[in-house]
């Protein structure tokens, strides 16, 4: 039995349709629904119709951290690693790494947010200051919380996403050393202590304090190999920037030299066509000439005739 929606449906593909759908800037988004919907509607797909038509609009910041998603998909999935590690690593890090890691969580943030924004001027969009701050939002998002990292990484978001007011970290109990035991009651002091408690809990906080520091390790690797790559794509864009606007100068004179042309070729176009007409005048002026000369000469010849008969003998 064919499937109605859904992938493996029969010549159509509703994920694929939505994914390319949010992939479409929000200004054509409407008019791609619209299409999209008819085509599955016209095949028989009523209920993939009306999943595409039921789609929400992105707003310009949601498309932009689903742009990020699609075209830079490696760098996508080393960020939310990245969160996945800081996540882990905030649950048992003390004052001192926590504030390091929030220092460098920043830093790939602001650098990931400029690199979103350069991609949405190069599909044709400018992130308006409000935009370029959702997407801040979204980024610290996906990096602080587990369902936000979820919802970005489906590449369909419809809004940005808002971060908790502070980074998950564990509770003091859980993040500090063990609480000091409770001194013995009266009646328990005569009774011997286990000679096993003390060295348990040594080892107990010795393991917690190596994991912290594991986990720790790990997130400076991954927040320090997530700034590097940023520094690399932010040499890249600088070159991109750099050639784009030698480009721009480029055409900026091919334009303007274009322009000189097209002016000596107007120029030049009339002054042809000045002399030419003049030519043509000098031409009406010289057969008017002929004429005139060839008039007194036949005038002259017959002046000439006159006289040689009245000069010839016996007149």
């Amino acid at each position: 039995m064919q499937r109605k929606s859904g992938r493996g449906g029969a010549g159509h593909d509703v994920e694929a349709a939505l994914d390319e759908l949010y992939a479409t800037a929000p200004s054509d988004f409407v008019a791609r629904r619209e299409v999209l919907a008819a085509a599955a509607r016209t095949g028989g797909h009523v209920e993939d119709a009306r999943r595409i038509h039921a789609a929400r609009r992105p707003t310009l910041a949601a498309w932009a951290a689903n742009l990020l998603l699609r075209s830079q998909p490696d760098e996508s999935r080393r960020f939310l690693e990245l969160g996945q590690a800081l996540r882990d690593a905030y649950q048992t890090l003390d004052a001192d790494g926590v504030k390091e890691l929030s220092e460098q969580r920043r830093s790939v943030v602001s650098a990931l947010s400029r690199q979103t924004a350069q991609l949405a001027r190069n599909a044709g969009h400018r992130l308006s200051d409000t935009a370029q701050q959702d997407v801040e939002a979204t980024l610290r998002a996906v990096l602080a919380d587990q369902d936000a990292a979820d919802q970005w990484a489906t590449g369909r978001l419809t809004s940005a996403l808002v971060p908790p007011s502070t980074f998950p970290t564990a509770t003091p109990a859980a993040a500090g050393p063990p609480s000091r035991p409770p001194k013995p009651s009266q009646r328990s002091q005569g009774k011997a202590a286990q000679p096993s408690a003390r060295p348990k809990a040594k080892d107990e906080l010795a393991d917690r304090r190596r994991r912290r520091q594991e986990e720790l390790t790990r997130a400076r690797k991954a927040a320090k190999a997530a700034e590097q790559h940023l520094r690399h794509q932010r040499t890249a864009e600088s070159d991109a920037d750099a050639q784009l606007k030698r480009a721009r100068d480029r055409q900026v004179q091919a334009r303007r030299q274009v322009a000189a042309a097209e002016q000596q070729l107007q120029q030049a176009s009339e002054t042809l066509q000045q002399a030419e007409q003049e030519q043509q005048e000098a031409e009406e002026r010289r057969q008017a000439a002929a004429d005139a000369l060839a008039r007194a000469e036949r005038q002259a010849r017959e002046a000439a005739q006159e006289v040689d008969s009245l000069d010839a003998p016996g007149t």
